[in-house]
């Protein structure tokens, strides 16, 4: 039998027994002591042999197993999915019982479990070692790769009991940890371990060493990719910010092109409101600085009802005071303000939120409707005065050349050849003097007419034929406006510039009966005031006086052919004695109580009344005098 035979064995792989065979059979077969010596030394070698070939072969598998490893972790993206990875091919490599991963957490100087493989103990799963304690702590602190075949009994480790018992839950036995390492720095110890004692010779370590050094390139590249992405979201959520607020300031430019162009073109307060409400939507109410409402643009028409006002007057001086919008439910409120003086608010009714660029516009639109208001008293200032310095040369009766003072007139639209009014205003306060000089400013020229300030009185000059009327509208409007009662005496219609300065005399009359007559806040002409009109009238209206106070007695005697004139004079000439008037007409008494009745539905219930009887009474003597 020649040597060749273990040639042959080791093509086919045969199994260490199996070289025992030819020097059995040699024996056998009774050869020499130099040939089984030789057989003996050619089976040595073959085994040999037999474990190179083996060893290359389990060197080339650990290296295709690396490859592919590295090739999985390169096409994983997440970093718990590159660690998963990891820890399952560390212990299907070196057939552990289970298999796990620290990271390093510097600040707290541990090393905490992230992820197992093949773990039943939750208590093990939560480990966080420090630094240098036990296996793993050792192999995160020094950066070298240690082993145990049974690390509860190896006192090379500094043991702590939370440490110990959890290994002892888990059932671990052997231990294998190696470093991760980027460069010099340690991020973590990738460990093998068994259930049972197993001792892990150098190639196993510096197997689990290999797939280490790619797990921890694998991790980076995982944490750099997270950081990359992280930083794109943080990019992406930036550059939206940036086109919302650049969005945001391109529409706040364009409600400033807009207002402006508002302001250029002669626009008012309705026109800023309506830009507002197209661009911000809901409703819009433009205050003035007494609460009152000037203008409303948007989709709802109905105003602010007396609790809205209220807590809008309040939010409106907060609003002023922090320079900014204020909200009130879903009222957004911003001051119109300049200095030291409110001029009014603006209030935007909106549900939902504003954004603080939208707040922007509102408080832009404010400033504008301030710089509108300022500029509409300064125009309506400087034609008041214009309009008031007409109106003192009519009064004072100084033009004396009609056509001039004509002219003068039409250039404030002011039409004289017309049938105007002219009224006499009473306020009693010199702290609102400019208030109500400028309230008269602004009426007289929207009536196109003129009006002027003499102290505590008010005169105006309006179009129009019924001085009552108008007397009364003033009273109301001017009150309303100064909180305060005004008293209004009115006289005309006149025409042409010669005939105001009587005209306003006897207004001035009117005024001065009305409060002395008790009716303080009333408007009147002198026709409205009886008797009392008749006396301070400039033209003596009898006949007027007459038809307001007993005309319709006279008119139904006309038509019927009755005597109740007559029973009215027996009636207030006996002292309202029923019997002796019916004496003196020779009459039954029940007859003059019918006629009676009938002057009381024409002349009304209260004609018995002493101030009407009064009338009454003077009427019946200017009858008969007439």
């Amino acid at each position: 039998m020649t040597c060749g035979v273990f040639l042959e064995l080791l093509a086919r792989e045969a199994s260490p027994v199996e070289f025992e065979g030819p020097l059995v059979e040699a024996r056998a077969a009774g050869a020499s002591p130099a040939v089984l010596e030789e057989l003996e030394a050619a089976k040595l070698a073959a085994l040999r042999v037999r474990t190179v070939m083996r060893r290359h072969a389990r060197r080339e598998a650990e290296l295709a197993a690396l490859f592919d490893t590295a090739g999985d972790l390169a096409a994983l993206r997440g970093l718990d999915a590159v660690l998963k990875a990891i820890t399952r091919r560390a212990r299907r490599l070196l057939g552990a019982d289970i298999s796990y991963l620290t990271l390093n957490d510097d600040e707290r100087g541990e090393t905490y479990m992230r992820v197992t493989d093949g773990s039943v103990s939750a208590a093990f799963r939560r480990l966080r070692l420090p630094m240098g304690t036990g296996l793993v702590g050792l192999v995160a602190q020094t950066a070298m790769p240690y082993t145990s075949a049974h690390y509860l009994g190896d006192t090379q480790f500094r043991h702590r009991g939370f440490i110990d018992d959890a290994v002892a839950e888990e059932g671990i036995v052997a231990i294998l940890g190696v470093p991760m390492q980027l460069g010099s720095r340690v991020i973590g110890v990738l460990t093998a371990a068994n259930r049972s004692e197993r001792p892990f010779d150098q190639e196993e370590v510096a197997l689990l060493g290999s797939l280490a050094a790619h797990a921890a390139i694998a991790i980076d590249n995982a944490r750099l990719l997270e950081e990359t992405r992280t930083a794109l979201e943080e990019l992406s959520a930036a550059n939206e910010v940036v086109k919302a607020r650049s969005a945001a300031v391109e529409r706040a430019a364009r409600a400033h092109d807009r207002m402006t162009a508002v302001v250029v073109r002669g626009g008012g307060v309705e026109d800023v409101g309506a830009v507002v409400t197209e661009l911000l939507g809901g409703t819009l109410h433009v205050l003035d600085a007494d609460g009152r409402q000037l203008a409303t643009t948007g989709a709802e028409s109905a105003g602010l009802d007396d609790a809205e006002l209220a807590g809008v007057s309040a939010s409106a001086h907060s609003a002023r005071a922090q320079g900014r919008t204020v909200r009130r439910g879903d009222l957004w409120i911003a001051s119109v303000s300049t200095g030291d003086e409110m001029l009014g608010t603006l209030v935007l009714r909106l549900r939902g939120e504003v954004s603080d660029a939208d707040q922007r516009i509102l408080e832009r639109a404010a400033l504008v409707t301030a710089l509108l208001l300022l500029f509409r008293r300064s125009v309506t200032e400087a034609e008041g005065r214009v309009r008031g310095e007409l109106l003192d040369d009519l009064l004072s009766g100084r033009p004396s050349d009609a056509e001039a003072v004509t002219a003068r007139a039409r250039r404030v639209e002011v039409d004289l050849s017309g049938p105007h009014v002219v009224l006499s205003a009473r306020h009693g306060s010199r702290e609102l003097r400019q208030r109500a000089a400028f309230w008269a400013s602004s009426h007289a020229a929207v009536e196109h007419g003129l009006a002027a300030s003499r102290g505590e009185e008010i005169v105006l000059l309006l179009p129009g034929d019924r001085p009552g009327d108008a007397a009364r509208r003033v009273a109301k409007e001017l009150g309303a406006s100064l909180g305060t009662a005004v008293t209004v005496g009115a006289a005309g219609p006149v025409r042409g510039p010669a005939a105001v300065a009587g005209a306003h005399r006897e207004a001035q009359r009117c005024a001065d009966a009305l409060l002395a007559l008790g009716r303080r806040g009333d408007g009147a002409g002198a026709d409205e005031l009886g008797f009392v009109g008749l006396l301070i009238g400039d033209d003596r209206d009898v006949a007027g006086f007459l038809a307001g106070t007993l005309g319709p007695v006279l008119d139904y005697d006309e038509r019927r052919g009755t005597a109740l004139v007559r029973t009215l004079e027996a009636y207030f000439g006996t002292g309202g004695s029923l019997s002796r008037t019916a004496e003196r007409l020779h009459i039954h008494v029940n007859t003059v109580t019918q006629r009676l009745d009938r002057v009381a539905r024409l002349l009304g219930d209260g004609w018995q009344a002493p101030e009407r009887a009064l009338e009454l009474q003077l009427a019946l003597r200017l009858h008969r005098l007439s």
